[in-house]
């Protein structure tokens, strides 16, 4: 019993868990990498990428943003439009809390020392993040499958 349900947990999250592993190569070769070679950069340019992917993976999996083609349809609407608003919009308020959170540590880092490289390119991969998933409430392409349909 007890494998069987491991093994339906791992395959109902392997996207998310394949990613954390990957996100976890990529910053243990930086942590030992030289940040001056080709190899290092690409080790941080991959921790900020994958940490995108994470993170796109896990919100829009929970999260929501009412009209935009990138994010789920809530189950229900909260009675309370408060709340409502709240969870219509949720996705775009946690890419703008933890955005605002990477801004402040990126501020208080030296922007070129090794970890400032890479916690640069994080506060780079959330606005890209937060502005797909604005741009798709209001902007299609066609024959694009996560574009609004008109």
């Amino acid at each position: 019993m007890t494998k069987r349900r491991s093994n339906h947990i791992l395959r109902e999250h392997s996207l998310s868990l394949t990613t954390l592993a990957i996100l976890l190569l990529w910053t243990v070769l930086y942590i030992f990498g030289d940040p001056q070679t080709h190899w290092g950069a690409f080790y941080g340019n991959a921790i900020a990428d994958w940490s995108g992917v994470l993170v796109t993976v896990l919100a829009t999996k929970f999260l929501y943003e009412k009209g935009s083609a990138e994010s789920r349809v809530p189950p229900s609407e909260p009675g309370n439009r408060i709340l409502a608003g709240l969870e219509d919009h949720s996705l775009t308020i946690f890419l703008l809390i933890s955005g605002a959170g990477w801004v402040v540590i990126y501020l208080s880092m030296d922007a070129n020392s090794k970890w400032g490289q890479v916690v640069g390119n994080i506060v780079s991969e959330w606005t890209q993040i937060l502005g797909l998933v604005l741009m798709t409430k209001r902007l299609i392409e066609r024959r694009s499958k996560e574009s609004k349909s008109r």
